[in-house]
């Protein structure tokens, strides 16, 4: 089992809470960020530039961690040039990898997205075939972020491929949005969630195009946390999502009335769970026995 963990981008909301969980659960944690330090939960800061290819490797050799959690790319596209932001995905994921490797660093988690799919920033509407989603679905990107994000799976693809100078275990993580209570409280419990307020809502566009998806720090945390403790070889994706949607509409009734052409596979109105993710995490509780239990519900 790895003691010592690296989290790049540490400095980040998720990764300030990842380096917390990690810390207390007993990890030797080092956080590898750009800038000065902005977190108290590390046991120690080593300041890089992820994508510097020898800063990288320089940091993962003084760092001496036995996995690395990589969460240091740009966050969302709306603040950076398309071009920047791609690079942000795959160059800091490549050299992430590259030198895990040479270093024999065995095991490293990366953060992927739900805009893997082709959805999250998209202009134009999702397309989804069937729901829930599972890993087998199609991706169809076209935005600077989502690209960047298929790209790093397709890298970490290659380097599970090599016989030598490789991570044994690759993880992508395709997170949805990430929240906290306080976000919770205020984006959905505060909110109409039932369809006719997701549809007067001027963040529409966006809930629809993510599936009503969200997953809690919590949750995510303890993802990250199997992800450094896997044991198989090779790389994986998993899905990430809470157990149920963000909205106040049962998902059979969401789905004909967004996704119309998609074959809807969930549970209906009289299981136990209406409200069912879109996003299908049987994988990751198969592969990482791991499942989420936090539902914004709690808080109402």
């Amino acid at each position: 089992m790895p003691e010592s963990v690296a989290v790049t981008g540490g400095n980040g909301r998720l990764g300030q809470h990842v380096l917390e969980h990690l810390t207390a659960e007993g990890y030797r944690t080092v956080n590898l960020s750009r800038g000065k330090r902005d977190e108290a939960h590390s046991d120690a800061y080593v300041r890089t530039d992820l994508l510097d290819a020898g800063e990288v490797y320089g940091a993962l050799a003084k760092s001496d961690p036995d996995a690395v959690v990589h969460l240091g790319m740009i966050p969302t596209p709306d603040h950076t040039p398309g071009y920047r932001t791609y690079e942000s995905n795959v160059m800091s994921s490549y050299h992430v990898l590259e030198a895990a490797g040479e270093l024999g660093v065995d095991t490293v988690a990366l953060a992927s997205s739900f805009s893997a799919i082709g959805g999250g920033f998209e202009p134009d509407p999702i397309r989804v075939e069937y729901l829930p989603i599972d890993e087998d679905h199609r991706l169809t990107p076209s935005n600077p972020y989502a690209m960047g994000k298929q790209a790093m799976e397709v890298a970490a693809d290659g380097f599970a491929r090599r016989s030598e100078d490789a991570p044994e275990t690759i993880t992508s993580l395709r997170f949805p949005w990430v929240v906290d209570d306080d976000l919770a409280r205020e984006t959905f419990v505060e909110t109409d969630r039932t369809l006719a307020g997701l549809r007067d809502s001027e963040h529409f566009h966006t809930q629809r195009n993510t599936l009503c998806g969200y997953v809690h720090a919590a949750d995510a945390v303890t993802l990250v946390e199997r992800a450094v403790e896997a044991s198989f070889t090779g790389h994986e994706r998993v899905w990430v999502s809470a157990p149920d949607t963000s909205a106040e509409t049962p998902s059979a009734d969401l789905t004909a009335a967004l996704y119309p052409d998609a074959d809807y596979r969930g549970p209906t109105g009289d299981d136990e769970n209406p409200y069912a993710a879109l996003i299908d995490t049987t994988k990751a509780e198969r592969l990482l026995g791991w499942e989420p239990t936090w539902s914004w519900r709690q808080l109402v």
